[in-house]
């Protein structure tokens, strides 16, 4: 088998309103773009949207994503929050340092998703050794 894409989609009640918080705050570009689903790209990033109700969805499992974090790992994780927070995106996780090697912030997207934007600083001590490699 020879992989040539693997990307999360998610399920959404308003795919066009959820792709324009994508394409406003983080800067994904459209690749395809349907009514009822949308396929962005951010560099060598993919992530798609399709509609909860859309026939393509098995019954049973046409829902909003619950349970769903999306990180999003940049190298200045400052500006993105100055800049989301300037555009009205009030996070839901203040912007703070973890110990175990993270300076990050988190807001919550359309349909409930919740999206980590994440610069890797240096973990305490309790954590360097969780690391591989």
């Amino acid at each position: 088998m020879t992989t040539t894409s693997f990307y999360p989609v998610l399920m959404s009640g308003d795919v066009m309103s959820a792709a324009d918080f994508y394409r406003t705050h983080v800067g994904f570009q459209t690749t395809f773009e349907a009514d009822w689903y949308v396929s962005l790209r951010l560099g060598d990033f993919e992530l798609a949207l399709v509609d909860a109700a859309h026939p393509t969805i098995p019954e049973g499992y046409r829902a909003m994503p619950r349970g769903v974090i999306v990180n999003l790992e940049v190298d200045d994780v400052d500006a993105v929050h100055a800049r989301m927070v300037d555009a009205g995106v009030e996070p839901v996780r203040a912007l703070r340092d973890e110990d175990f090697g993270q300076r990050h912030f988190i807001v919550e997207a359309p349909d409930g998703v919740l999206l980590d934007v994440i610069t890797p600083i240096a973990p305490s001590a309790d954590y360097a050794d969780a690391y591989a490699g």
